[in-house]
């Protein structure tokens, strides 16, 4: 991996942009993020079939247009759009389009039917679904200073070394007022929770950007469902000392932006959500899709050890989806686009029988603990 260090002292978040997606960034390289870190879409094919569980959900509310969109955000080398169009029943793959945003080249092996596009396509009918995009969108750091004032951390690129710049100040500022104070005179009003006074090294890593981009892409839709999946937090429980961190060859590092590891930070899921969006568990997400991590009856492994074997793999794989402490525990934030809000309640409502009618929505009502 070639370095993009330069010694210069900059904020994280144009450090951030460099290391990750300049001409020698980490997201370059042609190993791709299944190279260093395991997400959802790597751990079992069960995640890609689910999401196109939903995408068949989002059409029958959308009354089966002639062509069905979905966008697979930050899309790696197209592994999650792969899997879920080869899921799909003929007559919705039938009207089916797919299409990968991600800044990366396109792989040479991807399916010719799939569009690759560094920015999502605008006026589309369909399912946009960003797997862990949102948390490499670059953010500054901001820390409070001996004096309590929150401060823009500058780093220096080449070692990740780190020193207090200017104060926080605009639109930043007010971000952080709003969902993640930090001075005494940020403390929240009575409808965002506060955990206690700020103090010296406290740090937020600032969201606005990542707000902004999720905006843009829900705008993308002309009618159907967004849906950001993300490690998260809410602003019930912030973290002190935030969230920042890095990734190599499946290890957590220390974050150095010189394009040598990932560099990601937990979004705030709830500043992102726009009106009508909702958070939910991946675990109960999962779930209400048909994931389950249920070990299969033990008296199939007398009738058809084959099965047996498979289905318990299977469960293996559904159990780290869903699992808490772990994949389970991440935000599906679920953003309607032009569709009443009433019809999130069926997309993931397990399917009825044959001879029922759809659900009259699109997501089950889960329990309040699985809900943000």
């Amino acid at each position: 991996m070639s370095r993009v260090g330069t010694g210069a002292w900059r904020g994280w978040r144009e450090a951030t942009e460099e290391a990750l997606y300049g001409p020698s960034g980490f997201y370059r390289g042609p190993e791709g993020p299944a190279g260093h870190f395991r997400t959802s879409v790597h751990a079992s094919s069960l995640f890609a079939a689910a999401v196109a569980r939903l995408l068949c959900r989002v059409d029958e509310a959308l009354g089966r247009p002639a062509e069905l969109a979905f966008v697979d955000m930050a899309a790696g080398r197209g592994e999650l759009v792969t899997g879920v169009l080869a899921a799909l029943p003929a007559e919705v793959a039938s009207r089916a389009r797919g299409y990968a945003v991600e800044r990366a080249d396109r792989p040479a092996v991807l399916d010719h039917r799939i569009e690759w596009l560094s920015r999502p396509p605008k006026g589309i009918t369909g399912l946009l679904f960003a797997n862990e995009w949102l948390d490499n969108v670059p953010v500054e750091v901001a820390e409070v200073d001996a004096t309590g004032v929150p401060r823009v951390v500058l780093v220096r690129d080449d070692d990740g070394a780190e020193r207090l710049g200017e104060p926080v100040g605009g639109a930043e500022a007010e971000w952080l007022r709003r969902w993640w104070p930090l001075a005494s005179e940020e403390m929240p009003s009575d409808d965002v929770p506060s955990h206690g006074m700020p103090f010296e090294g406290a740090r937020a890593e600032i969201g606005l950007p990542r707000d902004t981009a999720w905006a843009g892409a829900v705008a993308s839709l002309d009618r159907g469902l967004a849906v950001a999946v993300d490690y998260a937090h809410f602003a019930a429980a912030r973290p002190p000392f935030g969230t920042l961190t890095g990734f190599r060859e499946g290890r957590e590092t220390a974050p150095v932006p010189d394009g040598s590891c990932d560099i990601t930070a937990h979004v705030a899921l709830d500043a992102c959500a726009l009106p009508g969006g909702r958070v939910v568990t991946q675990r109960a997400a999962l779930r209400a899709l048909g994931v389950s991590g249920a070990r299969p009856a033990l008296s199939l492994a007398a009738t058809d050890p084959t099965a047996y074997v498979r289905a318990l793999a299977g469960a293996g794989e559904a159990a780290e989806l869903t699992a808490a402490g772990g994949l389970g525990d991440f935000g599906w934030l679920l953003q309607p686009v032009g569709i009443p809000n009433p019809t999130i309640d069926g997309l993931l409502a397990d399917d009825p029988p044959a001879d029922d009618p759809p659900a009259d929505g699109l997501l089950v009502d889960v329990p309040d603990h699985e809900e943000q």
